[in-house]
């Protein structure tokens, strides 16, 4: 299946569901991965590159190293491979890889193409789609990068085959996030078809990158609808900050995130507690986290505001309109929010 995005001054590409093929490119070539990537899958993806050069930059893993000192990494590498402005990175990876290989692609001698080639779950259905790019630095996730789209982004069932059941997990959560937001009925189909069935699982990623899709092609720079794709994020990237990108993968702070913005949803007379009850109940099906242990409510509430989807001192919430519709808004209340992360403190 190819699900194409149309974005505006003709800066559409494909993307690419299927078996991984051959890839044709006329220049130097610089594969971005890290080493537990490219134990299970370089050879695999290099079988498939015909290039005029070919070489390999790996980076520690982890979120806690998507920093810049591996962005140095790479940029080195490309310096060192004597790159033009022709030259193509690929981010082989999750994503954690297809952000930095991203930023680094966007920034050298001011611009040149990369491909996505996602091997998470999580990378396959939201993160190597759309285009956002960057790193993280000690005030929060990803406040240094830019807008940089893909020439095409690749995404091979296959690679899922070896992924551990957190990071599947971590996956689901964005898959959720998608159906609560946009897709009333793709949230019912996820309670009664389990992902863990091949067939599933790429209906799933279809359903997914098309919505993503769908909604990047109506606001590509996030001034407007695309900030519903944070739902879940705006009280996860403090749970990573807090904890110091070690403790929870992305998409299970997400999850945890997602459960404390249904919770304001409740509160404001937003959602029924049966409804974020489902959500609840869906995730915890597949081990994602629902819970966590605020040490410091006003400093967790600090923290909202080093996040970038802050404007004019105000705290902008992503917040489910019941299940498959999400609103986006600015004036929540102190006092609301505070009683809220005062459930999840000790």
């Amino acid at each position: 299946m190819i699900v194409n995005i149309e974005l505006p001054n003709n800066k559409n590409y494909d993307i690419y569901i299927q078996k991984l093929q051959d890839i044709q490119l006329d220049t130097k070539v610089v594969i971005v991965t890290n080493p537990t990537v490219s134990a299970l899958h370089l050879e695999y993806l290099k079988d498939k590159i015909k290039a005029k050069q070919l070489s390999v930059v790996s980076v520690p893993d982890g979120e806690q190293y998507k920093n810049m000192r591996s962005l140095d990494m790479i940029l080195d590498h490309c310096f060192e491979q004597k790159l033009d402005r022709k030259s193509i990175l690929i981010a082989l990876g999750g994503g954690v890889i297809g952000d930095m290989t991203g930023f680094a692609a966007s920034i050298y001698q001011r611009g040149i193409d990369f491909i996505q080639v996602p091997t998470t779950l999580l990378s396959q259905v939201d993160a190597s789609v759309g285009g956002k790019t960057g790193i993280n630095n000690k005030y929060g996730k990803n406040l240094i990068g830019s807008f940089w789209q893909p020439n095409s982004v690749h995404i091979d069932p296959y690679f899922l085959t070896t992924l551990p059941k957190r990071e599947f997990g971590a996956g689901v959560a964005e898959i959720v996030k998608m159906a609560v937001c946009f897709n009333k009925e793709f949230f019912y189909w996820l309670q009664t078809n389990r992902l863990d069935n091949e067939k599933n699982i790429v209906t799933a990623i279809q359903k997914s990158v098309q919505t993503k899709a769908w909604v990047v092609s109506q606001d590509e720079r996030e001034r407007g609808l695309r900030a519903a794709l944070n739902y879940g994020h705006t009280f996860g990237h403090v749970i990573e900050n807090e904890t110091k990108y070690k403790k929870y993968l992305h998409g299970e702070a997400v999850g945890i995130g997602m459960c404390m913005a249904n919770d304001l949803s409740v509160k404001l007379d937003l959602m029924s507690e049966d409804e974020a009850k489902s959500i609840k109940e869906l995730l915890k099906s597949y081990d994602i986290p629902t819970n966590y242990t605020i040490e410091d409510v006003e400093e967790f509430y600090e923290h909202f505001f080093l996040d970038k989807k802050s404007l004019d001192n105000k705290i902008k919430f992503i917040l489910p309109v019941g299940i498959g519709e999400c609103k986006i808004t600015d004036e929540v209340t102190k006092q609301d929010v505070i009683e809220v992360l005062k459930g999840y403190s000790n």
